[in-house]
């Protein structure tokens, strides 16, 4: 029987169709596709010996080798699990490394088990291939890039666009020594990933934040970050308390909020005041020791407050870790700029309709529409 073979399409994403990973945990962990689950044909210690038995005496006995591993009651549950994903998820469709032997022989024991799925012709690396060229053709679109200093809330300015790129939302980290995420953060391959699955839904013109271009352990990939630097820009402008009213929500309220849910309320309120501790004092070369001395005073006594239910207490610590050091540290940046290639300064409601107008104008143009001055 010829068992169906399935293109290395993006709309396979766009569908929510769930894929079965049969690669081993290692490789899993080093970058899978959006949507896949990891039900492997060979665990991490198999494939090794597997590997070293091809190196030494090639793919036949290698394949022979596989097949006593992975047989009886393990290739049983194997099986097992793959048929129960289908079963739940009856669109699933199956891949490996290269659409080849493994996903070829978990597609031929489902087969033999009654289910007929299909596998991805080229595997996960077509498909990689293929998030990757959404990323480097997204690099020719027209492009406007958000900044402003922290607490300005572009993130949130990104996330009202319905053509904003959440960067820091594919590499869950807020972009600062306290945007890490309690979540693991991505391999860099999951990174690019996600930003490919991201543009597969903005096909017109993008609006981004302004990034460095590592986001905590990601790297925006060179031509998607070399577009972001030839790209105008806005500038949000707001003043400092409705700045602190956002950190104070973004580093604290948020990540509370998920520690809690995540581990309860005692060890959820050690690993966030551990987390915020280390993340002011990794700062030290920066802001110097006397500096960091009395923000981790402030710091301390926020959270003794903050366990009294007075959260505005971090305000004591966020204030001047603003102006002494995040403020200073992006005006030097904005001094490097162009002035030109800002199209508008303003608050924050101002700087979102400027970026819907910028963004409906693009796409005119795009599409050849603009009409004459």
């Amino acid at each position: 029987m010829t068992l169906p073979l399935i293109e290395p399409e993006l709309s396979l994403l766009r569908q929510g169709r769930v894929l079965i990973d049969v690669r081993a945990p290692v490789e899993f962990a080093q970058g899978s596709l959006p949507g896949a689950v990891n039900l492997p044909l060979m665990d991490d210690e198999e494939r090794r010996l597997v590997g070293i038995e091809y190196k030494l005496r090639g793919q036949q006995a290698a394949i022979e080798l596989g097949q006593r591993l992975v047989s009886g009651g393990i290739r049983a549950a194997r099986i097992a699990a793959w048929r129960g994903m289908v079963e739940a998820h009856p669109d699933a469709v199956v891949y490996c490394f290269r659409g080849g032997l493994r996903s070829q022989i978990a597609q031929q024991w489902l087969a033999e088990s009654g289910v007929v799925r299909p596998r991805i012709r080229g595997g996960w690396k077509a498909m990689r291939q293929a998030l990757c060229q959404r990323i480097d053709t997204a690099a020719e679109r027209p492009l406007l890039v958000v900044g402003g200093l922290t607490g300005c809330a572009k993130t949130a300015l990104i996330q009202a666009l319905p053509n904003g790129l959440d960067l820091e939302g594919c590499a869950r980290h807020k972009g600062s020594a306290f945007g890490r995420h309690p979540l693991p953060a991505p391999s860099q391959i999951d990174f690019e990933h996600a930003m490919g699955r991201c543009l597969l839904e903005l096909p017109g013109p993008l609006v981004v934040e302004d990034e460095s271009r590592h986001i905590g352990a990601a790297n925006v990939p060179l031509a998607f970050w070399r577009a972001m630097e030839r790209a105008p820009r806005l500038r949000v402008e707001m003043p400092l308390d409705w700045r602190l009213v956002q950190i104070r929500k973004d580093y604290i309220d948020d990540l509370w909020a998920i520690y809690r849910h995540q581990c309860g309320e005692w060890l959820g309120w050690t690993l966030m005041r551990k987390q915020l501790s280390t993340a002011l004092a990794r700062l030290k070369k920066r802001l110097g020791h006397a500096r960091l001395a009395r923000l981790q005073r402030l710091q301390q006594l926020a959270f003794r407050e903050h366990e009294r239910g007075n959260r505005q207490a971090h305000e004591a610590w966020l204030a001047p870790l603003l102006t002494e050091y995040y403020d200073p540290m992006y005006r030097y940046q904005l001094e490097k700029r162009d002035p030109e290639r800002f199209l508008h300064v303003g608050d924050w409601d101002s700087c979102l309709e400027a970026a819907r107008t910028w963004s409906a104008q693009a796409a005119r143009e795009s599409s050849g529409q603009a009409q004459p001055a």
